[in-house]
C-alpha cells in the first residue's frame, strides 16, 4: 500500500513539472538550452555579491541540499524500489545524515522566514474584494525585492511544518515507553510524512531554480 501510493505520488508530482516546463518553458530555454544548463550548474556556486549571511544561508542550503538527497536514496530505495524495510548500512547512514538535516532546516527556517512571510501582495484578488468591502484605499505597500514567490512560500512552510511530524515520530519510536502497535504507527506516520515531505522539496527546489532561470 505505503509503495503504490509513493510511487504514484512522486510519478504525480514528477510528471505535472515536466508538464510546467514544457507548457511554460523559462525563458530562452529552447533558445539557448546549454546556457540555460550552464546557468543551472553555476547555481551551486558562492556568489561574490552575496553578503557574509547570504554566504551562510547558501552553504546551510547545499548542505540540507546534499542531506535530503542522502536520506531519499538510503530511506526511499529499500522500501520503494525494492520492497524491503531500511536495514543495515543504510539505517546508520540514514541515521547520521537525518541530525545534520535536521539542523540545517532550524536554521534556514530562521534565515529565510522574514523571505518566506506571506504578505498582501501574494493574495491580490483577496486585496481588491478587502478593498472593495471595507472602502479602504491602497497604502501603496511594495513588495520585497527578497520576497519569495507565492508558490515557493507555500512549500517552504510546508517543508519546515512537516519536519516536525517527521522527526518527533521516528524519535519517539525508539523509546521503550511505547507498544507494537505504538510503535508501528509512529513508523507508518514517518513513512507517510517522508514522502509527503519530499515532495514538497521538490516543488519548492523547481521553483527556486525557475525563478533563478529567469531572471
Amino acid at each position: 500500500m505505503y509503495q503504490t501510493i509513493s510511487i504514484v505520488a512522486f510519478l504525480v508530482t514528477i510528471g505535472a513539472l515536466a508538464l510546467n516546463c514544457i507548457i511554460s518553458p523559462c525563458r530562452e530555454c529552447w533558445r539557448h538550452p546549454l546556457r540555460k544548463v550552464v546557468q543551472l550548474f553555476t547555481m551551486l556556486f558562492i556568489e561574490q555579491k552575496l553578503s557574509p549571511a547570504g554566504v551562510l544561508r547558501k552553504l546551510v542550503y547545499l548542505l540540507a541540499l546534499l542531506c535530503l538527497i542522502v536520506l531519499a536514496f538510503t530511506g526511499f530505495y529499500p522500501t520503494l524500489v525494492l520492497g524491503e524495510h531500511i536495514s543495515g548500512y543504510l539505517v546508520m547512514v540514514h541515521a547520521t545524515f537525518a541530525p545534520v538535516f535536521a539542523i540545517c532546516l532550524a536554521v534556514l527556517a530562521v534565515m529565510w522566514a522574514r523571505s518566506s512571510r506571506f504578505t498582501g501582495n501574494d493574495w491580490p484578488w483577496f486585496r481588491r474584494v478587502v478593498k472593495r468591502v471595507t472602502l479602504i484605499k491602497s497604502t501603496g505597500e511594495e513588495a520585497d525585492r527578497e520576497s519569495s514567490g507565492l508558490g515557493q512560500k507555500i512549500s517552504f512552510w510546508l517543508i519546515i511544518f512537516l519536519a516536525l511530524p517527521l522527526a518527533l515520530s521516528i524519535v519517539l519510536s525508539m523509546f521503550p515507553i511505547f507498544g507494537t502497535h505504538w510503535q508501528e504507527l509512529l513508523l507508518g506516520i514517518h513513512r507517510y510524512t517522508a514522502v509527503l515531505f519530499f515532495l514538497a522539496a521538490i516543488i519548492h527546489i523547481y521553483l527556486m531554480i525557475r525563478c533563478k532561470t529567469n531572471e
